[in-house]
């Protein structure tokens, strides 16, 4: 999976693709690097980060997956907000990657019925937080567990397991 963030606090690449030709230019040299799905992401979520308008998200990711709309591998968005889940499927997304788990209010709703594939995430609190104090007894089975009861509701609300 090549990341694509199109934020300007990213950790990963320091706001390098915060411009639209910059961002396609990232995603062509990843396609021709091999990468089997790009992942982009309009919002921060390193530690410390703080939470932005959904908004401005949308300013952010909609016009890069405009432009990726021919690119040959699956396109996944990294987002927690149903707004913008529900438009970049209408924009062809192939998969929502939320770091928290679907678990926003409507985040369900924007899946369930989609035909995309979900990527589910584990964080202790928010971005801002998670990395104050995260304490676990057991990490391996906290996460799973949680990542687990993440998965159930999904599928009690119709979610396909596969496409989890």
């Amino acid at each position: 999976m090549g990341v694509l963030n199109v934020t300007p606090d990213s950790f990963s690449d320091g706001g390098r693709f915060v411009h639209l030709d910059a961002a396609v230019a990232h995603a062509q040299q990843m396609v021709d690097e091999g990468v089997d799905i790009i992942d982009v992401g309009g919002e921060s979520t390193r530690p410390g980060a703080s939470r932005i308008d959904v908004a401005v998200e949308m300013e952010r990711v909609l016009p890069v997956l405009r432009a990726l709309q021919g690119v040959r591998v699956p396109v996944s968005v990294d987002t927690s907000q149903p707004a913008l889940m529900r438009a970049a499927l209408d924009l062809g997304a192939a998969i929502i990657n939320d770091v928290r788990s679907f678990g926003a209010d409507q985040a369900l709703d924007a899946v369930r019925d989609a035909d995309c594939g979900l990527v589910l995430m584990h964080m202790q609190g928010a971005p801002g937080t998670m990395q104050l104090r995260p304490v676990y007894d057991d990490v391996v089975d906290e996460v799973g567990d949680w990542l687990a009861r993440r998965r159930d509701a999904l599928c009690a609300v119709g979610v396909a397991r596969e496409r989890i």
